[in-house]
């Protein structure tokens, strides 16, 4: 019996629930198709060194890797798709020279999950938009993310905002190595003050003070009025500050926001606005997303580039409940003669089981029986 057993963090999708997950994933897909992003399928295993750059160590550790008999190269089991997504854009969409807009829908595999509550198996469906800079791209994003949730049935959403230029910026201006860099990156994802202290004990001011200032700036878009007093004039601090400030003129009203100045969780290639959606009774992020600028320069093409992802699976408890319909039941002696009707009925849609064993309505879920009249066919009722 263990031999049957899944690895920790790994679980079967029952019927039920799978046609849930499908179309919720359809409907998903069907609204990045009219906001005109367009379905790639990139491949489950690929070059490990295509998935995951040396500086981006997080997705590292979550990347499992396997040598390839055929080449002798090391392979690695997606962990994100996003990386392969921009690989597209840069390399074989590498003629189109405007605005591209892309979405998935497919697993990755985790070698560890990133929750108690988490999948090593995630379904992971996102949009990405390659080609423009501007904040117009982002709020476009953003506003694809929150309908994404909205439409399977998610209310009260609340979206976090913060800047990853800003954590840059201050970064670059102090001088920091990338050893401090990534401890001080790290203690301030855990709002960890004391240990930030320590760490920040030889940096020079007003440098040390605004990453001390740094976890305080959390809140409504007050927030962001307090941030230019907190921190030093840089230029990818004011570029930042101006972008957060663009977030909130453009979606107050629209959604719950909050600003959070260490909102820094994601991955190593973000490097702008970042966001992710919360709903009441959720501990963790529903959906996250940001910019990623030039993340395609290592496959020969450096775009600007926004986008979001989410977790299907993390989202299984509240996708809408869809009624299997009702079916047609055939009892198996008859299936011979109407094998052309059963084809007709399937092609309008209708669901024709095939009873073999004499099973009840509700064993077969079918409310009506195929009978043959004569020389015709006729529904009845079955119950």
């Amino acid at each position: 019996m263990r031999n049957w057993l899944l690895p920790e963090y790994v679980a079967d999708i029952l019927p039920a629930t799978a046609r849930q997950v499908e179309s919720a994933k359809a409907s998903m897909l069907e609204l990045f198709r009219t906001s005109g992003y367009e379905l790639v399928l990139p491949p489950l295993i690929e070059y490990y060194d295509a998935l995951v750059t040396p500086e981006d160590g997080a997705l590292a550790i979550k990347t499992f890797k396997l040598d390839d008999h055929f080449s002798g190269r090391q392979l690695g089991l997606r962990a994100d798709i996003t990386p392969q997504v921009a690989r597209i854009d840069a390399h074989l969409l590498s003629q189109r020279t405007g605005v591209t807009r892309l979405c998935y829908a497919g697993s990755v595999v985790h070698s560890r999950p990133d929750g108690l509550m988490s999948s090593r198996e995630p379904l992971q469906v996102g949009a990405e938009l390659y080609g423009y800079a501007g904040i117009e791209a982002d709020l476009e994003i953003i506003r694809l993310m929150l309908t994404s949730l909205r439409q399977i049935g998610i209310e009260g959403l609340r979206l976090d905002v913060g800047h990853m230029g800003l954590f840059r910026g201050l970064v670059q201006a102090a001088g920091l190595g990338a050893e401090l860099s990534a401890e001080v990156f790290s203690v301030l994802q855990a709002k960890d003050l004391s240990t930030l202290r320590e760490l920040l004990v030889d940096v020079a001011e007003p440098y040390r003070s605004a990453f001390l200032a740094l976890p305080e700036l959390y809140g409504s878009r007050a927030v962001l009025d307090k941030a230019r007093t907190r921190l030093p004039s840089l230029p990818e601090v004011e570029l930042g500050l101006m972008q957060l400030a663009a977030v909130a003129n453009s979606l107050e009203g629209e959604v719950e926001l909050n600003f959070d100045l260490t909102e820094l969780r994601g991955t190593h290639y973000h490097n702008g606005l970042m966001f992710a959606a919360y709903a009441p009774g959720w501990a963790e992020e529903l959906a996250r997303g940001g910019r990623y600028d030039n993340v395609g320069r290592r496959f020969g093409r450096a775009r600007p580039a926004t986008g979001f992802s989410l977790d299907l699976r993390d989202l299984i408890r509240i996708l809408p409940q869809n009624e299997s319909a009702k079916g047609i039941k055939l009892a198996a002696n008859l299936l011979p003669q109407a094998t052309i009707k059963v084809a007709e009925l399937r092609a309008r849609g209708e669901k024709v089981i095939v009873d073999y064993l004499g099973e009840s309505a509700a064993a077969l879920n079918c409310d009506r029986e195929l009978v043959k009249a004569g020389e015709n066919w006729q529904l009845v009722p079955f119950k």
